[in-house]
C-alpha cells in the first residue's frame, strides 16, 4: 500500500476488548504481510504493552520521548533535535507488530489540548503521523483509543476515521453502540471529518446460549453492512495468554475456544482491510 491504512479501535465505554481486539488484528494483519503499527492512546495503564509483555522492559526504560510528548509544546523541538525520534517511541513485539506504548503523561495533555484553539486541537495526532510515522513505510497503523471520549480520543478519532467498534452483547452494549453511531454524525458535521464505523466485532460470545444467539442475529439484521464475519468466541485461553505478555496467536497449543478466536480475528483483519480499500 502506499498510504498505511488507518483503524482505531473505539466504544464509550470500558473493558470491551478494545485492547485485545487491537492487539488480535494487528497480529493477525502480521501475519497476512503487513507491516503493523499499533499504538496506545488508552492512558497509564498501558494495556497494549501488559498485553505482549513489554511493560517491564518500558517502564525500565527512560520513556523519553513518549507519545504524550506528540500532543504538548515539547514535541517540535523533540522531533527537531532527536534522531530517529519514532523508533525511540516503539517497541518491537516478539508476535511481529510494533507497539507505541501509551504513557501516564497522556492524563496531563488531554487537559492541556482543551486550551488549544478548536480548529487546531483534534488535527495534532493526525499531523504526526501524517509527518513522521508514515516515512517509516507501516502498511498499517491500528490506535487503541480510551473508553471515554475525549481530547485525545477525539485526535485518534480524526487521524484514523476508520473505526473498530468491539462490543460485547448485551442491552446497554448495543445503546453505547447506537449512540456511537449518533455521536459520529455529530462530529462529522461539527468538526468536518469522515468518521465511520468500518466494523463491529461481538466479543466474548458464547453463541450456545439463546441469549447471546438471539443478540447476534438482532445485530447483525442492524448492522448489516459493517457486523464482522466472525464473532469472538469467549475463551479463558485468551485471558490466560493475556496475562502471560501474548495473544492467542503466540499459544503453542490453543484450546478449541482459543483456535476459533484466533480463525475469528484471521478473518476480521482481512475482511477490515477490503472494507477500508474500497
Amino acid at each position: 500500500m502506499s498510504k498505511p491504512m488507518r483503524a482505531a479501535a473505539f466504544l464509550d465505554k470500558g473493558g470491551v476488548g478494545k485492547t485485545t481486539a487491537t492487539a488480535h488484528l494487528g497480529v493477525a494483519l502480521h501475519n497476512n504481510g503487513y507491516d503493523v503499527l499499533m499504538i496506545d492512546l488508552a492512558g497509564k495503564q498501558n494495556d497494549l504493552a501488559k498485553h505482549f509483555g513489554l511493560l517491564e522492559e518500558w517502564e525500565e526504560s527512560e520513556q523519553k520521548p513518549n507519545i504524550a510528548h506528540v500532543f504538548d509544546d515539547s514535541w517540535d523541538y523533540i522531533a527537531e533535535n532527536i534522531d530517529g525520534v519514532v523508533e525511540k517511541l516503539t517497541l518491537a513485539t516478539e508476535e511481529g507488530p510494533d507497539l507505541m506504548p501509551a504513557h501516564k503523561g497522556l492524563d496531563q495533555v488531554d487537559d492541556e489540548l482543551a486550551s488549544r484553539p478548536v480548529e487546531e486541537r483534534y488535527v495534532i495526532f493526525d499531523q504526526f503521523l501524517s509527518e513522521h510515522v508514515e516515512p517509516q513505510g507501516y502498511d498499517v497503523i491500528l490506535i487503541d483509543l480510551p473508553g471515554l471520549t475525549n481530547n485525545i480520543t477525539l485526535n485518534g478519532l480524526q487521524a484514523a476515521e476508520n473505526i473498530i467498534a468491539p462490543i460485547e452483547l448485551g442491552e446497554f452494549e448495543e445503546a453505547q453502540l447506537e449512540a456511537l453511531h449518533e455521536d459520529l454524525e455529530e462530529y462529522n458535521a461539527t468538526l468536518d471529518t469522515k468518521l465511520s464505523v468500518q466494523m463491529i466485532i461481538p466479543n466474548r460470545v458464547q453463541a450456545s446460549t439463546n441469549l447471546d444467539s438471539e443478540l447476534l442475529d438482532e445485530l447483525a439484521d442492524e448492522y448489516p453492512e459493517t457486523v464482522a464475519p466472525n464473532h469472538v468466541p469467549q475463551s479463558q485461553d485468551i485471558r490466560n495468554a493475556q496475562s502471560d505478555g501474548m495473544t492467542a496467536f503466540g499459544l503453542e497449543e490453543p484450546s478449541s475456544t482459543a483456535t476459533r478466536a484466533r480463525d475469528a480475528y484471521e478473518a476480521n483483519a482481512a475482511e477490515l482491510v477490503e472494507r477500508i480499500h474500497e
